[in-house]
This record gives C-alpha cells, structure tokens and sequence, in this order.
C-alpha cells in the first residue's frame, strides 16, 4: 500500500498528539494544554440558537443542511475589531493547526528551508516534510531562548512558537521585529497559542513588517479545543494569498457561532486567564520546592526537570498510575523533563501530593 503514496510521504513519521482518554475516564488531564475550565455560557447559547427550529420548516437543526459561510465574516469580524484591524487582516482555519498547513502550501516550494528552534511544537517539522521542504533546525541554549543562528538562516518559512512548547519562554518583540527585519526574504510566523496567559504578545508588529504574521488559537484561553477555531493575523495581500490553498468551507456553522461568542466575552475569558495564571504560580513554587528545576513560563504549562532522564520517565509512569495524564517527550534535550498543564487549584494539589510521593530515582 506504501507504494501508492508519494516516497517522501511514505518515509515519514506521523504527528503523535498527546494521549486522549476515553470519555468518562476518571483522569487528572494535565498532558495537552487543554483549559480545566469551561467556555463561556454564550458559546452554548449561540451553538443552541444555530439549531433552533427554522421559522419556514419548524424542523430543529434545518440551519445544518446549508454549508456556512466560506468567509466566516462574522467570526474575523469580532476578531479583526478585537485587534483594531481591518477584517482583511484576519483569516480563519479549522484549528491553528490548519492555518499553519495553509501557510507552508502557500509559501514553501518543494526544496525550498523551513527553519524553526528547536525544540518546540513538532507539527512544523511533520507540515515542512510532507511539502517535500527541506528542514533547518537550530538547538535553543539551555535556557531556550532563540539560537542565534535563526537570525542568519537563508529559509523561506520561520516559525517561531511565542510563549514556546514546551519551554513556555516567550520571546521578547524587539527579537522577532529584528529576525523579520533581517530575513525580508522569508515569512517569519509568530504562533501565539498560549500568548494570552503571556505577559506581552506580537500583534502590535502585525502590519508593521510585510513579513511577519501571528498565529492564534481558542483552543487554549477560551477552552474550545473540541471546536477547532484558529485565526490568523497579517498584511492582508499575504492573507488572500495563503487563503487561495484553503478548504471551500473549512468552519462549520456551529464554529463560526461559537467562536464569535467567545471572543465577545472578553470578561469570561479573563477571569479563566487570571486563574489559571495564579494556579500557574502555584504549581512553578510548589515545584521548586520539590527540588526540580522549573523554567519560568508564561504559557499554562510549565516545564520541569529531573534529575535525569530516568528519573523523568519514572515520575511520567507514577503519577500515570495515580490517574494523572502529564507529557513526557523521550527526545533529546527534553527526556529529564515532564510538561505539565496548570489545571484547577484541586489539580495542581493533586499533582504535587502524587510527585512528593513518588518513589525515589536517581
């Protein structure tokens, strides 16, 4: 069967996501970023008002037969005004994650670079192989900040995760404003999945530089991971470029709804923010005082250290077996650590009280 498959393609590594328990598992999940706290009640209220009875027909649901608007205006149109940008600077994907194919098709020839640090999200590598592109990867420092080589790459696409994964640094914007100011050749993507728990964010250098964009997600800030909305950022001659490779109808109508509701409850979202911003403090200092290395993060994760590979991989399988779901990643430069998402205070408590407890390995 490989053999029908382009060789490139066929030689791959797929992209593993994190584990997903079955529904109604009873599980601490603390392993994939997901927010611990519901989305605000107007995200049901307008999924809810898409499935009333049509006023013609009186038959519930009759709004799913027709396909939603391909432009999902009403959506961009909350965000572009939310950003203080025209709605042409603003495009939307089924997830970021899609947003994040569109670009690499639009922008990356086959042979052409693609260039990001590492580590970081491990998507990029697995969208830049299957465009055929060539991968140019830079190790971070110890203390993950951007390795300089990045700032002299000759590639067409740089990504650049801001705060990172599974570091949680953010890079200051003087940093990515100098990186697309010195490669005006390459499309530099800022993906700000996890900027608003972040103490800054780049959407002041949107429409600044003609070659820079910023990715976001409602996956993480306004819990809609299961509704897959993403949004795009960017001078908006880039934007109708990129969208030319876009699905006819990639947001369904109960996505468009659900995602312009969240994003007018600026309060709701805050509230969640700030909670998981303290849970968040709580966890880095309960960490620490557990004698593990914990790098400062902005994102609602933190990354901690062990005292070896050996020791991670042990404290990845206890707190498993205590039903608590954290990530841990066997490469290199990340083996001695775990990635652990900030979840409800009973949460974090749960997760420190299980790694006290666990058994001790060198």
């Amino acid at each position: 069967m490989s053999a029908l498959l382009r060789p490139h393609i066929a030689a791959m590594q797929p992209y593993v996501p994190g584990e997903q328990p079955p529904a109604g598992a009873r599980v601490i999940k603390l392993n994939t970023n997901e927010n611990p706290y519901p989305p605000s009640p107007r995200v049901a209220e307008a999924i809810a008002a898409e499935l009333t009875a049509d006023a013609a027909t009186g038959t519930p649901g009759e709004r799913l037969r027709l396909y939603s608007d391909p432009a999902a205006s009403a959506l961009r149109a909350v965000a572009a005004e939310q950003a203080g940008l025209p709605i042409e600077c603003v495009l939307h994907g089924n997830g970021s994650d899609e947003l994040l194919a569109m670009i690499v098709r639009a922008c990356v020839g086959e042979g052409e670079t693609v260039a990001y640090p590492y580590p970081t999200y491990v998507l990029y590598e697995t969208l830049a192989r299957a465009q055929g592109a060539q991968l140019a990867v830079y190790d971070a420092p110890s203390d993950f900040a951007l390795p300089s080589a990045l700032f002299t790459t000759d590639a067409r696409l740089i990504f650049v995760a801001s705060p990172n994964s599974p570091s949680g640094v953010r890079y200051p914007n003087e940093q990515l404003e100098r990186l697309a100011r010195g490669r005006p050749a390459a499309l530099v993507v800022v993906d700000e999945a996890y900027a608003t728990f972040a103490d800054g964010d780049a959407m002041a250098l949107v429409g600044e530089l003609p070659n820079l964009v910023v990715l976001r997600t409602l996956s993480k800030s306004h819990s809609l991971a299961g509704m897959r909305v993403g949004l795009l950022y960017g001078p908006a001659e880039l934007l109708r470029g990129v969208a030319k490779v876009k699905d006819s109808y990639n947001l369904d109508r109960l996505a468009i709804a659900a995602g312009a509701a969240s994003l007018r409850d600026v309060a709701w979202t805050a509230s969640n923010v700030a909670r998981i911003r303290g849970a968040r403090q709580r966890l880095l200092s309960g960490l620490r005082a557990l004698g593990l290395e914990v790098l400062p993060s902005e994102a609602n994760f933190v990354f901690a250290r062990f005292a070896s590979a050996a020791a991670a991989a042990a404290a990845y399988r206890f707190l498993r077996d205590q039903g608590i779901l954290v990530r841990y990643f066997p490469a290199r430069m990340l083996d001695d650590g775990l990635r652990i998402t900030v979840g409800t205070d009973d949460q974090v408590e749960a997760v420190l009280a299980a790694l006290q407890a666990r058994p001790t390995v060198s």
